[in-house]
């Protein structure tokens, strides 16, 4: 279903209301600091119609985006064998400890000095 002028309104509708919910937390904030009173929490408008701004957003994005594609994890590992999985270069080691290790370790780089 493509994007129509109706979906993209609904998602700007649902931003803007969603801005007005972040205006109207801070401005109950001010009010309570100036009357000298404890924040306990928000009022019950606020916290509604955060929720109805955010269920008009989801509503909005999911068709503002278009179709959703499956996703496949088998189609991409479909053309590997085994043994490409167990050839990962990050797992190569070159400088590692055996010689350390085992006093009768040569490696190439002890061979030429």
């Amino acid at each position: 279903m493509p994007a129509t002028l109706f979906h993209r309104f609904v998602l700007t509708i649902g931003f803007l209301s969603l801005f007005h919910v972040a205006y109207s937390a801070a401005q109950h904030r001010s009010y309570l600091r100036l009357n000298e009173l404890d924040f306990t929490h928000l009022p019950l408008d606020v916290i509604i119609q955060a929720f109805i701004s955010l269920f008009v957003i989801m509503y909005g994005v999911m068709n503002v985006a278009g179709d959703f594609k499956e996703i496949k994890a088998s189609a991409e590992l479909e053309n590997r064998f085994w043994e490409t999985f167990k050839n990962v270069p990050s797992f190569y080691t070159f400088s590692h400890r055996g010689r350390f290790l085992n006093p009768s370790y040569s490696s190439y780089k002890d061979d030429d000095e």
